[in-house]
This record gives structure tokens, sequence and C-alpha cells, in this order.
């Protein structure tokens, strides 16, 4: 049967309008919400990668413990991949910060294990041995960042050339400073910041997190309708609002349950506080971790650096530049300043990644660090952050972080060869930067 006015089939016809129909319904949805379709497809691939690696690996993928680790490991490229954001929005590039993790790490700890305790002459446990190991590396990376744009901005020499020197000169600095010592073992407090049995908030403080961070969607969902309201701005509708809540706050409350559920043995937990000096109160079998320290850092820098970006004229002004550096320039902005000032975040960040690695494992090493730097720019790059400039975000750097740790972990679950594990990152690199093409192109 077709119809005569068009010469198609009837059902092929009632077909197109009831698809046609449908992806309206997904566009009015999508335009309701106002959800970013890329952020989307990004955690829908999260989500497929951690189905199907739980099912190859025979269930091993999708527990507490594995995901509490897995928050764990990727506290620390997902701190730096903020900062790496900033600087391929510049149409820059940092290819120095797995090095300057990695002699900022061997500086801290030097700090704390040895020059402070013996030329100094502190006390083990001293409670300032942490502060001014972490304080003396904070300064350093601000250093090192500051020195590094302004060679780029003020020098003019291109930031490939200036961070991939920077990347040879400061993994051979973290090697002379100890002649390939490793530095262990590190101040106990200042082992809280990678994570441990110690190194978590407990199951009732994790509670009393997650509920705060509900409040604070909820108010800033309000906050948001009432300045749309006060500059007569489209509102979204309120089961929009409603929905985008309620999804955020079972996230949140979802990831404290998933952490309260991976308990330390008692066992264990005692054994590591009589190794250290630390007393644990009697009775249980077991202690609830709950949200690992580091993964609190990871999140407060998240806040900070997406407020940053969009909250405050340096962010404004670091994604102009990175849309039309010429133009920004005619516009007043002091765009080598600005600049050096990004170089300057990504050195601090990464001095408070390289805490995370060095205190998680207990020791500064010669290699801490080496690599992150690719995996730091393939977040930045999986998570949205166009290498053309003047495109990104935070949080879609954060969650490119996930999945390559996530990638990683189930690589190991699965008992896949390091070689065959580059080659997987690789890859998932270049499709990512292929997608991210394409989607510009149609865009």
């Amino acid at each position: 049967m077709t119809d005569t006015t068009s010469n198609q089939p009837v059902g092929s016809t009632a077909a197109d309008r009831a698809r046609a129909s449908e992806l309206s319904a997904v566009g009015r949805f999508l335009k309701a919400t106002e959800l970013d379709t890329r952020m989307l497809g990004m955690v829908g691939a999260l989500l497929v990668i951690w189905v199907g690696i739980h099912i190859l690996s025979g269930g091993l993928f999708l527990t507490p413990r594995n995901l509490w680790n897995l928050s764990v490991q990727t506290s620390s490229v997902a701190i730096m991949a903020t900062g790496m954001v900033l600087v391929i929005v510049m149409r820059n590039i940092d290819l120095s910060v797995g090095s300057v993790e990695g002699v900022i790490g061997m500086i801290m700890g030097v700090a704390q294990a040895e020059f402070l305790i013996r030329v100094v002459g502190f006390q083990l446990g001293n409670p300032w041995l942490w502060i001014i190991a972490l304080a003396a590396g904070v300064v350093l990376g601000l250093l090192i960042g500051a020195f590094q744009g302004f060679i780029i901005a003020y020098m003019e020499v291109p930031a490939f050339i200036v961070t991939l020197g920077g990347l040879l000169v400061w993994r051979g600095m973290a090697w002379l400073i100890t002649s390939g010592r490793t530095v262990a073992p590190l101040d106990t407090t200042f082992q809280l910041m990678g994570g441990g049995p110690r190194g978590s908030i407990g199951a009732t403080a994790s509670w009393i997190v997650g509920i705060v961070a509900c409040a604070a969607v909820a108010f800033a969902l309000l906050n948001g309708r009432s300045q749309r309201k006060r500059f007569h701005f489209p509102l979204r509708p309120v089961w929009a609002e409603i929905l985008l809540g309620g999804v955020a706050c079972a996230a949140i409350l979802g990831a404290v349950w998933i952490a309260n559920s991976y308990p330390w043995p008692i066992g264990i937990v005692r054994q590591y506080a009589q190794q250290n000096g630390i007393t644990v109160p009697e009775g249980g079998l077991y202690i609830a971790h709950g949200i690992a320290i580091p993964v609190l850092m990871a999140v407060a820098v998240g806040i900070i650096m997406t407020f940053i970006t969009k909250r405050t004229r340096f962010g404004r002004y670091v994604f102009a530049i990175g849309g039309n550096p010429e133009a920004a320039e005619l516009a007043g902005i002091n765009t080598r300043w600005v600049t050096m000032k990004v170089f300057m975040i990504m050195g601090v960040l990464a001095a408070i990644s390289a805490a995370i690695s060095s205190a998680r494992l207990n020791a500064s090493t010669n290699a801490l660090g080496t690599l992150d730097e690719l995996l730091v720019i393939a977040a930045a790059v999986i998570g949205g952050t166009s290498l053309a400039g003047g495109a990104g975000t935070v949080m879609g750097a954060m969650l490119g972080a996930l999945l390559m740790q996530s990638l990683q972990s189930g690589m190991v679950l699965l008992g896949i060869d390091s070689p065959l594990q580059s080659i997987v990152v690789g890859a998932v690199l270049v499709i990512a930067v292929w997608l991210d093409t394409v989607y510009r192109k149609r865009v």
C-alpha cells in the first residue's frame, strides 16, 4: 500500500514519523535539562567499560574494594588534569607535569625524612614535619610553573619545547637530589593523604559529607533558578530541576555507600597502628573505610578549579585567549601574564599530586610520576578539552581521568600484559581526538 501523493509506503511514513517524534522527545528532554550530550556520552562509555570489565573479570571489578581503590588511584591524575584543561584551552601543552611531580615528591620526602630531622633537629612525629614539607613542595611547584611560564609567555619559546626540556631536566634533578636513592618512611600524618588504613574519614563522617554535598546541590539549583529569574533568563522546568537534583544526590549518596561498604579487618588496622604508635579502640571485627582523604582532596580541587574557570575574570580570560589570542590581546587582556599564571597553577597542582602519590607509597622514589604527563593529557582530551583551544571542562577532565584509570585497573584484573595496556591507552587517546574532531566539524 502506498501514499498516492508521495509515492511512499504508508508503513514507512508512519515509522519515519514515529522516529521523528522519538527524536524530538529526546531533544526536548535534553533542552529542558540542559545536559551536555558529550558529558552524557562519556558517562555512558564509562558505564559500558565498567560493566564489560566486570563481566570479563568474573565479577571482580564492580566491588566496593576495587571501586574504593580505583577512586584513590584516580585522585592524583584527576588533580593534574584539572590544570591541564587550562593549559590546553590556551593552545599550549605541558609535557613536564610527571617529572615536576617526581622532583617535588622527592623534595618533600627528603625534607620530612632527612633534612628537618638531621639538620634542623625536629623529632620524629613532630606535627610541623608534614606541614613544612607540603608547603615547601607547593612553593617549589609554584616556582617551577612560574619559571616555565615566564619562558613561554615572555621569551616566546613554544610550550612544547619548554616543557619537553622540563620533562628531562626535572626528572634528572629528582635523581640527583638523592643519587637515585628511595627516601622512606614518610611522616605518619603525611601518609594520610595517600589513603590506607587511616587515610579515610570513616563511615559517619562520610555520611555527613554526603548529606552536606546533597544540600549544596539543592542550594546551587535553587540559587541558579533565582539568578535566572532576576536577570530574566529562560528557566528550566521544575521537573527538570528535581530530576537533576535527585540524580546528583543519588550519585553522591551511592558513592558514600560504596565507600562505607569496604571495611578494613581490625587486625590490619591494629598492626598498622602499632607500627606507627597509634592507639585503636578495642572491639569489633572491621572498621569501615569511608571516603578516602585523597578523593576528598581531588573533589575539593575540582570544585575550586570549576569555580575559577566559570566564575572568575581570570577563567574567562583563559577561554577568550584560547578562542582567539589576537582578539583577546586587542581587547586589553594581558595574555602573557595569564599564560604565566596558568603554568603556575599547573605547578601547584603537580605538587598536590606529588604529595598524594608519595604518601600512598610511603616513599619518595625516582620513578614517581613517570609517564603521568601522558595520562593527564589523555584525561583532559578524552574529557572534551579541544587541542585547538578555547573549549574544555574541569568535570570532563576528571571523568576522563576516571575512565583512563578504569581501563588500566580493568586490564590489570584481566591479566593483560603491560605492553598491551600501553597499546590500548594509546589507541583510546587517538580515538578520543578523532571523535573530538568529528564532533566539532558537525557543530
